[in-house]
């Protein structure tokens, strides 16, 4: 279980330096095509996540089309918005927003699920709001478009996690995570084309570096989840929010201010809450890959 738990940490660390090259290209390409190289390259180390017993049609044979349609769907818009989200916001600031997740996970649980949702959960829902707004502070900084769709990819996140509640326990983990990694080179390969413009050479490290990085993030979280069950892990990607802050004042001179630290830790808490509730009442699905949810 502590190899699963250390694996986890760097699967998220992974995933950090992954959104961190992403803001290092900023607006230096249009959305669509930063998405369709990142998401080619992501698939190489995604690759080794096949199990002996599968094979790679597996990926287009799903046992519920419809639902898988819906996680293909939630993880390509997740991943456009998480584009947008990381090229034009602080990263410790857009982590925040996206860690609302845990919040979405309650509330759609209620209203799509039927699950039954005690106060203390709904409390837990009310401080990750609170801290939301020490964070972004509307009224006192500007509102950009970044922060929507951080919140976006929380939601996508949010009904990704709640389609493999149902998908999991029948759905081949090969289908689960290649369908969607297929569905967003299609996709932002075709949204790409109208304003399609070849990337620099100084540019080429850095979408292999962010492709990779997902990607190792993919595979590492699928080794973690075989060595420690989902709920034990899932905690561990809150570690994003400590790597993205050390990033961001490395290398982007970001320094989030004491009320923007308070409202991350008021975040964070809310879900890791969330979390252990989810744990003790419905039950994380230990048999459910824990996936990158954009």
């Amino acid at each position: 279980m502590q190899a699963g738990i250390l694996l986890a940490f760097a699967s998220y660390f992974a995933f950090a330096c992954g959104d961190a090259s992403l803001k290092a290209i900023g607006d230096r390409l249009p959305i669509f095509e930063i998405g369709f190289f990142v998401s080619v390259f992501a698939l190489l180390p995604a690759l080794f996540t096949k199990r002996p017993e599968d094979n790679w049609g597996n990926v287009f044979v799903p046992t519920r089309p419809g639902l898988l349609a819906l996680r293909m769907a939630s993880g390509t818009l997740g991943g456009i918005l998480g584009v947008i989200a990381f090229t034009s916001l602080p990263l410790a600031e857009a982590y925040a927003l996206i860690f609302l997740l845990p919040i979405f996970v309650t509330v759609f649980s209620f209203v799509v699920l039927k699950e039954p949702i005690g106060w203390r959960r709904w409390l837990a829902v009310l401080g990750g709001l609170v801290g939301v707004l020490l964070v972004v502070r509307p009224g006192f900084r500007e509102i950009l478009p970044g922060h929507f769709a951080a919140i976006g990819v929380a939601i996508c996140g949010a009904i990704t996690v709640i389609v493999l509640r149902v998908l999991g326990p029948s759905e081949r983990r090969i289908t689960l995570i290649g369908a969607v990694l297929v569905a967003a080179i299609v996709v932002n390969g075709i949204l790409m084309v109208p304003d399609f413009e070849i990337p620099a050479n100084d540019l080429w490290p850095i979408l292999i570096l962010a492709g990779v990085c997902a990607g190792m993030g993919h595979l590492l979280i699928v080794f973690a989840t075989r060595l420690a069950p989902a709920a034990r892990v899932a905690p561990t990607q809150y570690s994003q929010i400590v790597w993205a802050t050390i990033i961001g004042a490395s290398f982007f001179s970001e320094f989030p201010d004491l009320i923007a630290i308070a409202g991350m830790v008021l975040v964070a808490g809310s879900g890791l809450f969330t979390f252990a509730r989810e744990k003790e009442t419905a039950g994380w699905p230990s048999r459910v890959p824990l996936i990158r949810n954009r």
